[in-house]
């Protein structure tokens, strides 16, 4: 009468490899296509507690996007581990420094779930501030977001 629920087994996972040009994307907007990605919510297969998503490669991460006033506004937290030890800094200090591909890392980190699959998921992520990245022999195919929503691009 009814069907069986399908559940991947990790000899059927097969894990593609996407190359994502972050140039003038908007960054809540591609993070969520990026942790969509590494979760395998796009596949039909999509089990829950396996790690069957891509492998996700973002170039161009200092060229992305705020609306808004949230590039001088977004403030970003950290705890040193001291008393009284909380320090922030905008996400503009942030874009402008010596790490911008940080910004995309954790808008998509903060969408994974936390835990021990979340961080393994995590990791399937490779985040590149300029054009080159070191993985041209896994032949990444590339993933147009901007033609997914007119959204996702800041018009200026």
């Amino acid at each position: 009468m009814f069907g069986n629920t399908h559940s991947t087994k990790t000899s059927e996972i097969e894990k593609k490899w996407l190359l994502i040009d972050a140039k003038g994307l908007v960054v809540g907007r591609l993070a969520s296509v990026i942790a969509m990605r590494l979760r395998g919510k796009h596949k039909p297969s999509f089990t829950p507690h396996m790690d069957d998503g891509d492998n996700v490669i973002v170039i161009n991460a200092d060229q992305v996007v705020f609306t808004g006033r949230k590039l001088n506004q977004k403030v970003y937290y950290h705890h040193t581990g001291y008393p009284g030890g909380i320090k922030e800094r905008s996400a503009k200090f942030i874009l402008e420094g010596r790490f911008p591909e940080r910004i995309v890392e954790k808008a998509v980190e903060r969408m994974l779930p936390r835990g021990p699959l979340g961080r393994r998921q995590l990791s399937n992520l490779r985040v590149y501030k300029g054009t080159e990245h070191p993985h041209a022999a896994q032949q990444p195919i590339a993933l147009d977001v901007a033609s997914m929503n007119s959204k996702n691009v800041k018009v200026a």
